[in-house]
Formats: C-alpha cells, structure tokens, sequence
C-alpha cells in the first residue's frame, strides 16, 4: 500500500493540524472557482462575438452545480469526527487526496467542453498541481501529475483523430487547431513540461519548509526533553538540601522548647533569629519546588470549584504569621451572584497563597491585607505594605527579580514567587495586573495590589 505521509514526518499532530488547515482552505477557496466559472459564462451574453452552445451552457452549469455540491459535502465531513488523526484511520490527508481528484475530474470536464487544448481553462491544471504539492507527499502528487498529464493527452489524441466530440469556444481561437498537428504537438509538450516543472518547484520549497518544521518540533521535543530532566534533578537537589534544614529547625524546637532543659535568654534569642532563617529557606526551597513542578506540567486539571474555600483555607494557613505582626486579613465577597470557578484548585490555591503570603510577609506590623472577589469574577489581594517601587513594577514577573526596597528591608526569598504566580494564571488562560500604591496605602502612600483576570 502506497503510504500518503512523507517518510521524513516525525510529528503527526503537527501534520494532520497542517493538512487540515490546508483542506479548509482549499474548501473556501473552491468557492470562488464556482464564481469564476459562472462569471465566464456570463461574460458571453456580455461579449456576443464569443459563444458556446446551449448544450455546453448546460453541462458547465451542471459541473459548477456538482462542484458546490461536493464541497458542501467536504465541508460538512472536515468538521466530523469521522476523520481521525491516525495513521491507519481515514484521516486528513484522504480528504485531501479525495478533494484532488474530484477538483481534477470536474477541470477536466470543465476543459473538455471548453474546447480542450483550445480552452482557456486547462492551465488551471498547474495551480491545482502546486495545490497538490502543498497538501500531499512528493511520490503521491508526482503520480497525480502524471496521470493528469497523460489522460489530458489521451482526450487531445481522441479529438484529434475524431473519436471524440471536440467542443469549441465559437470566436475564442481560430477554428480547427485542435486539429493542427504542430500547434497540438508544441501545446502539449508546453503543458507537460509546465506541470512537470510546477510540481518539481513547488513540492520542493513546500517539503523544504515541511523538513525545516519537522526538525525544529524535533528539536522543540529535545529540549522539552532536557528542560524535564533539568527540574527532575533541581527538585531531587533541592529536595536533599530541604532535608537536613528541616532537621535543623525540629532540633531548634527542642531546644527552645526547653525539653532538653533551661536556656539562657540570650541564647534563645539566637536560636529564635535562627529558627526563623530556617523558615525563610524552607520557604525559598519551598518556591524552587513549585516552579519546578509547574514546568513539569503538561496540562491542568480543571473543574469548577468555589474560590472561596480555598481563599479561607490559605487564610488559616497563614493566620498564625498575621497574628504574630498584628496584621488582620480580610476576605471580602462582592458578587451577587456566587458562581464556582474553572479552575485547577491545586495550581490556584498555590498562586493564591504565594500572592497573599507576601501581602502579610511586605506589610508591617498593625497592617491589614484584603482579598476581594468582584462581580466579574476578579480576585484582587492588597495591602498597605512597604509597596513596589514604581521602575520595579514591569519586571517583578520575571524569574529571580527582587524589588529593591525588599532588599533594603533584608526580606529573603528567591525571586521566583510571582514568576510562579503568573504562570499559572496564564496556564488558566488569563492575566494579572499590579498596582503601587494600592487602595489601602498607608500614611505613607503605599502598598501593593493585584489584580488576577480570569476568563
């Protein structure tokens, strides 16, 4: 069995989305060869001194006729799920060949009762062959040309030697050249080195380009590929590197649990101050894991979830941290009508929590952070906090950029937190604005707010 898929196709999904492009296009564009053809026939009751008979008025009305016909029928069976994307299922690439060989069987009726090699319709034969060369594989539209050519020659032989009527445009050419041997032996040679030469340019530059994709999904694969290897073994690091730490920090509440028996006021004050560096890089590993995992993910699993449980979970979680500064959080539901989200609940409790831990992390102590759902379904958290200097404000998306009044203030963290954060948000098909100062600013004029937009 001749295979339809160029030998050199390493992605099938980029080639079947390709072909069905293509087919679609075709499908349109097939449209506006009825219009041509009508128009042609039109043009006669415009120009009196050509004409055809009645009988070829007919056929050609019925042939554009046909043609609607089938490409309705195309068009209905591209958007079907009878054609799979599988190699040995009826797939794209049949439609197309399918689309080939009725265009061609319709152009040469077209042709033959325009007159043949008298028509002016038959070099429409080469369009449809750099047609073919984009849809289909070198071997496949190489036999199609061939076959065109030769069944092309044969009605011209059959007219030639009158086996066949010969149709002809009255007052387009000068009668009987169907008949001239030196004009049918010249046109024809003309005709086939032309299609020969169109299919040879045509599928070339086309299957260079195809080659180029072909290796640059490759390619695209490969370094997937090495970027997934590349956090494997980030997490498995980091992971080790959160072991002992989190040993260290169990041994320091020992200690300053005084289960190991009384300690100085001095010495626990280092242990505190030591136990709380602890926590800031159990929290910068913790950032490093989650970015991790997030590139990790192909896809997101999603399902519609009330926000608001999540947002009062990530609340408790981080109330013991709020209590300790004397920060209140607030949530503050706006909607009048409670619709649940579509969202992966695990990914955006994640962005939620990293945003809402840094509003308590930047704000100072007796300051207050709010979480707001509005109507539209926007989620802002602000603060009056320290702020984000504004010539910070367009880059603290990017990975491991920290504002630099966080890094005055000696706040830890890695600069990955709102990296994470945003790519999430647009994992879930929306954006996230930032604004500094925020609506709740201090006396100070500052404060920090986002806003997450979720479609």
């Amino acid at each position: 069995m001749v295979s339809l898929i160029p030998s050199y196709t390493y992605d099938l999904n980029q080639l079947w989305q390709l072909i069905t492009r293509r087919n679609r296009w075709l499908i349109r564009l097939r449209y506006g060869a009825v219009a041509m053809i009508i128009a042609f026939i039109v043009a006669f009751y415009v120009f009196p001194q050509i004409s055809i008979s009645t009988h070829q008025r007919t056929l050609i009305y019925f042939i554009s006729f046909s043609i609607i016909f089938y490409n309705i029928v195309l068009s209905f069976l591209v958007t079907t799920k009878f054609v799979k994307n599988e190699i040995n299922k009826f797939n794209p690439i049949h439609v197309a060949v399918i689309q080939m060989l009725l265009d061609l069987v319709a152009l040469l009726a077209v042709v033959y009762y325009t007159g043949t090699l008298e028509s002016p319709f038959y070099i429409f034969f080469i369009f449809h062959m750099i047609i073919g060369s984009m849809l289909l594989a070198g071997h496949v539209i190489y036999s199609i040309c061939a076959a065109v050519v030769f069944t092309f020659f044969g009605f011209v032989a059959l007219e030639f030697y009158g086996v066949i009527p010969h149709y002809a445009i009255n007052g387009f050419t000068l009668a009987g050249l169907y008949r001239n041997p030196m004009y049918v032996i010249i046109s024809c040679a003309a005709f086939a080195i032309m299609m020969g030469f169109s299919v040879f340019l045509a599928n070339s530059i086309t299957s260079a380009l195809y080659r180029r994709e072909q290796e640059l999904s490759l390619a695209y694969a490969k370094l997937n590929e090495a970027e997934i290897m590349k956090q494997k073994y980030i997490m498995g690091i980091v992971h080790e590197i959160k072991t002992p730490i989190v040993a260290v920090q169990s041994h320091i509440d020992l200690v300053l649990g005084k289960y190991t028996g009384p300690i100085s006021e001095q010495a626990e004050d280092k242990l505190k101050r030591a136990r709380k560096r602890c926590e800031e890089a159990t929290e910068i590993i913790n950032d490093i894991l989650n970015i991790s995992k997030l590139k990790l993910l192909n896809t997101i699993n999603k399902s519609y979830t009330d926000i608001t449980k999540i947002i009062q979970n990530i609340i408790s979680q981080r109330n013991a941290n709020a209590t300790a500064k004397n920060i209140t959080i607030e949530m503050i539901d706006k909607r009048e009508i409670k619709k649940d989200y579509f969202i992966d609940a695990a990914l955006m409790e994640l962005a939620l929590s990293n945003l809402i831990g840094n509003s308590v992390k930047y704000t100072n102590p007796g300051g207050k952070v709010e979480i707001i759902i509005y109507e539209n379904n926007d989620i802002e958290i602000r603060d009056n906090g320290i702020g984000i200097p504004e010539e910070d404000i367009d880059k603290i998306f990017n990975d491991f950029y920290r504002a630099s009044n966080v890094k005055e203030k000696v706040f830890e963290g890695t600069g990955l937190g709102l990296s994470l954060v945003k790519q999430i948000i647009e994992q879930h098909g929306g954006t996230i604005d930032v604004h500094s100062p925020s609506a709740l600013q201090d006396s100070n004029g500052k404060g920090t707010s986002f806003i997450i937009h979720i479609n």
